[in-house]
């Protein structure tokens, strides 16, 4: 059996860099995000430095609450050019999907706490993403499926001026499905993505 410090040390050298975290990230988007075209807004943002990813080393949800909270006043006291939305990253908080998804109800009351229901609202990603009725391992939800567990701060503005420019807006989460059923898991783990 192992001692404590021993484990404890083992746990510290298995743990990511914030680097990594923004590695995985930033690949996660580039190749799935923005290459397989499952977000048509996110390219444009992406290639003009708006998007602001954030790792989070809060030890609880509480914690979380609070980055979240100062995350929103960041991007709604911060100018659309510099900064057009948020990634808020946990890389180990959120284990399972059922917690993250509980939480979200909590993180979208802050976002009314904070007045910016109709300015900003909150998307979600998380390795074990599963919408409701389906199997775990149903390709689908991989459209929904990061690195870590994120929350996305977008700028209702902004999410407007998108759909208004793409007609179809509409059809998008119909086509993302499409796309990765193609693509298939093999595909998915060919891109270099985590399964």
């Amino acid at each position: 059996m192992l001692g404590a410090a021993l484990r404890c040390a083992l746990l510290v050298g298995l743990a990511m860099t914030d680097q990594e975290v923004l590695d995985q990230t930033r690949f996660w988007l580039e190749k799935a995000v923005i290459g397989l075209n499952l977000c048509p807004f996110a390219k444009a943002v992406y290639i003009k430095n708006q998007v602001r990813l954030v790792v989070s080393h809060a030890r609880h949800a509480d914690d979380l609450l609070e980055e979240l909270d100062s995350e929103l006043d960041r991007l709604v006291d911060t100018a659309t050019e510099e900064v057009d939305t948020t990634l808020l990253i946990h890389p180990t908080l959120f284990d399972d999907f059922l917690d993250f998804n509980d939480f979200l109800e909590v993180a979208e009351s802050v976002v009314v706490e904070h007045g910016l229901e109709g300015v900003v609202q909150l998307a979600s990603f998380h390795p074990k993403f599963q919408f409701d009725g389906t199997e775990p391992d149903d390709i689908g939800n991989y459209t929904n499926r990061a690195p870590f567990a994120i929350l996305h701060l977008l700028r209702e503005e902004s999410v407007e001026r998108a759909v208004a420019a793409f007609p179809e807006a509409d059809a998008i989460f119909e086509e993302n499905i499409k796309t990765l059923e193609q693509l298939g898991h093999a595909g998915w783990k060919a891109l270099g993505l985590k399964p």
